[in-house]
């Protein structure tokens, strides 16, 4: 039996759902771009962006995707034959140094694999070595969405510290932003990258770079970047224009202007504690399938493990068999593995990943998470009971995984 009425959920890590304020925001003829009013706008739009990144320094906006941000990051920072060391705990990072590579930027990645964070004594062996200090910036990615890894961005910082290495810390929190705790300041990252289709809950188009000082302090001796990705006038402009270099895309700006009313209503601190408590939910329920048959949360301690996304291993082809049936009988998306395998690699099908940024609350993990069980169920796949009671355990308990701070 096939299903096709009621609301589909799309539990992918991103785009994440929209809520119905942001796209009843959205749905209005276009403005008048040279009214004053969208200044304004944009200067309250800045200022909130920087209110949940947790920093007082600068921010540049682009229309772009995640992407874009990267490489508006890269562009604004370095030259041909600059060298950078990049620390990969899934895909992300990889496609980070990929960006980089093509501007001329020297890579060099230590990968840690899919299934651990970031070694920090590695990291600390290769700054010392680097003696000359070659090393312009060392690039990693908070949250990967390939592999639910949370990396420690504290840890991180003190490890810059510890071996006096002058390296920006420049960290991609496209994943994370608005779901993990991440404060920019406390933790002295110099540039943060983000975007508005996950934990900002607005449809893609919008890629976001935070620099501080020192980071734009290089971009002032640095030769002419292009216009486009110059972040010079964008951060500070005159004149509205200047803040995308051309037309502005309106009708992201008011779904992103309403997104952040409720972030900012709700609390950012209550916000990551409602990602938490749902993440830990979900992760009760894995376990408690795992325990009498082949799954298994990709990332196993907590600590270690987003809130915005978890990967799960369930071994090929019955990945890709849970991902079809619930979409199909159940109208529930999964994410699929990416990243996990090569997807001509059978491997691949053997992973799936439940996106739980943004818009999320307790009966739509419970749904979702009941929907996998009786995909499981009628998919004949060997698993263990109890997991929706575990699930609701750690939502009535307001169960928290236990995380690192940054």
């Amino acid at each position: 039996m096939r299903h096709s009425s009621g609301r589909h959920y799309t539990a992918i890590p991103g785009p994440s759902v929209i809520p119905d304020q942001v796209l009843q925001a959205m749905h209005r003829a276009g403005p008048n771009i040279y009214d004053p009013q969208q200044f304004e706008l944009m200067k309250g739009i800045q200022s909130d962006l920087k209110t949940v990144a947790g920093t007082r320094h600068q921010l540049a906006m682009y229309i772009a995707n995640g992407h874009g941000a990267w490489e508006a990051a890269v562009a604004n920072l370095f030259s041909a034959g600059d060298k950078v060391l990049v620390l990969a705990t899934g895909r992300f990072a990889h496609g980070w140094a990929a960006m980089a590579r093509s501007l001329g930027v020297e890579t060099e990645i230590i990968d840690f694999g899919l299934r651990s964070t970031i070694d920090q004594q590695a990291v600390h062996d290769a700054l010392k070595a680097d003696t000359a200090h070659e090393y312009r910036a060392v690039l990693a990615c908070h949250v990967d969405t390939a592999t639910s890894v949370l990396n420690d961005v504290q840890a991180l910082r003190n490890t810059l510290d510890d071996t006096d290495h002058p390296a920006l810390l420049m960290i991609d929190c496209i994943a994370s932003f608005g779901c993990d705790r991440f404060e920019m300041d406390q933790l002295r990252v110099d540039v943060m990258v983000a975007a508005c289709q996950k934990g900002l809950m607005t449809p893609p188009g919008m890629g976001f770079v935070f620099f501080n000082d020192k980071a734009a302090a290089i971009r002032a001796d640095k030769s002419p970047v292009s216009a486009y990705w110059d972040w010079t006038k964008r951060s500070q402009p005159d004149e509205f224009y200047q803040f995308f270099g051309g037309t502005s895309p309106t009708h992201l700006l008011f779904g992103l202007r309403a997104a952040l009313d409720m972030i900012l209503d709700e609390g950012i601190e209550n916000v990551w504690r409602r990602h938490a408590v749902l993440a830990a939910a979900i992760a009760q329920a894995i376990n408690a399938w795992g325990s009498a048959g082949p799954m298994e949360l990709n990332i196993q301690q907590a600590a270690h493990r987003s809130n915005a996304v978890t990967a799960i291993r369930v071994g090929a082809p019955d990945g890709t068999r849970i991902r079809d049936w619930v979409e199909t009988h159940a109208g529930v998306t999964l994410g699929i593995g990416l990243g996990m395998a090569e997807s001509n690699d059978p491997e691949w099908h053997g992973f799936y990943r439940i996106g739980h940024m943004g818009h999320l609350n307790h009966q739509m993990v419970l749904g979702m998470l009941g929907s996998i069980e009786t995909a499981l169920k009628a998919l004949n796949i060997d698993h263990g009971g109890g997991a929706l009671d575990a699930a609701t355990s750690a939502l009535a308990n307001d169960q928290v995984s236990g995380q690192v701070s940054g």
